[in-house]
């Protein structure tokens, strides 16, 4: 068909009568309303949940054993080790030389003050002493006709003087020969015992050399290192028991006590004095010193009971009658094979004994009552 000739289309497709076309339009703006509704109304009615949650259940508190404690009267006992020392020791040496003639004691033999222990030969002394002796009565002799001459006007006074002088001189001689004389015999300078000898008869000795050792071991020291928290514990005169190692008991008394603390130790030396007759127990041994310095109140725990603060103090859980847990500090006052005695505790306490490793200060627990053997005594 010819171009010209096409039919005219225009305003013949039209949807304005079209009953569906309406339609579409008002589903798609109510579909839209709802939509919009629907997201909102989780902010306007919020929903609720079908049901609620339940609450958790309270710890159960944990279940610990306690027992009952009461303080008693115990015993301050300052213990310590040592070693015994002879209260004296010397060595004896040769004052002059000469040969050895004669030996009077053994080694290990008791000893009494200024006993003969051994004898020199003194031969040429005496003769030093004779010879000595008879210068002074020359002496004597010219001084007294000196002083005859001067009182007649003959002779002068320095005259007199060098006679005073001889005389003086020759005095001094026979003093000093008959100190040699003396020195001849070799004696104990106190009593003790005979630890050492050198001397053998026909030996010859020179002026100087050790000959023999004497110790006094009554009374015998015994020697402690006490630390500086019990000094104040401790004063003269104060009774100790002291055991020692070969099993003796014995009694002694504090007899003296440092007043300077050794520098590395921070210790203070405390010496006890023990009656030891005829020195029966030698020096060196070890020992063990028990010092009453007291009594306190206490109260007798096992050693596992202890525990650690937060501050590292020792001490020691309780239950308070509200069932919470408390940690008291405490301080170690006597030591026994079955366990300690403290202070730091209330007169009667709930102390744990088992389980409380697992609770701190605060928590509540559920006590259970132990049994817990009663202390035994420890022979001191």
């Amino acid at each position: 068909m010819p171009k010209d000739e096409l039919p005219d289309l225009n305003g013949q497709l039209k949807f304005e009568d079209d009953t569906g076309a309406g339609r579409s339009k008002w589903l798609a703006a109510l579909f839209g309303v709802v939509l919009v509704g629907w997201m909102g109304s989780g902010y306007i009615l919020p929903s609720q949940p079908d049901e609620e949650v339940a609450e958790e259940p309270a710890a159960r508190a944990v279940a610990v054993a306690v027992m009952t404690s009461t303080a008693q009267d115990v015993d301050l006992v300052l213990i310590s080790e040592g070693q015994s020392i002879p209260d004296r020791a010397t060595s004896i040496t040769a004052k002059v030389g000469g040969e050895v003639i004669s030996v009077s004691v053994a080694r290990g033999d008791l000893v009494a003050a200024g006993q003969e222990i051994g004898r020199l030969d003194a031969e040429t002394i005496e003769a030093q002493l004779v010879q000595a002796q008879t210068q002074l009565e020359q002496a004597t002799s010219d001084l007294q006709k000196s002083t005859s001459l001067q009182k007649s006007g003959i002779t002068t006074e320095d005259r007199v003087l060098q006679a005073r002088a001889a005389k003086a001189s020759a005095e001094a001689a026979v003093t000093a020969a008959q100190e040699q004389r003396a020195n001849t015999v070799i004696r104990a300078p106190f009593a003790g015992r005979l630890n050492d000898m050198t001397l053998d008869e026909g030996e010859f000795v020179n002026s100087g050399d050790v000959v023999a050792e004497v110790l006094d071991n009554n009374p015998l020291t015994i020697v402690v290192q006490v630390p500086q928290q019990a000094l104040s514990r401790l004063e003269k005169g104060q009774p100790a028991q002291v055991s020692f190692i070969t099993g003796e008991e014995r009694t002694g008394t504090v007899a003296f006590i440092g007043a300077n603390a050794d520098s590395q130790t921070r210790t203070f030396r405390v010496e006890i004095a023990v009656d030891n007759p005829d020195s029966e127990m030698p020096a060196g041994l070890s020992a063990h010193i028990a010092i009453p310095t007291g009594k306190a109140r206490g109260h007798f725990v096992s050693p596992a009971i202890l525990s650690l603060g937060t501050d590292g103090e020792l001490g020691i859980k309780t239950v308070a009658d509200d069932n919470s847990v408390a940690f008291a500090p405490v301080s170690i006052v006597r030591a026994q094979t079955d366990g300690v005695w403290v202070t730091g505790l209330p007169e009667s306490a709930q102390i744990i004994t088992v389980g409380q490793g697992f609770v701190n200060a605060g928590d509540i627990v559920d006590p259970r009552p132990a049994n817990v053997p009663a202390p035994t005594e420890v022979a001191q």
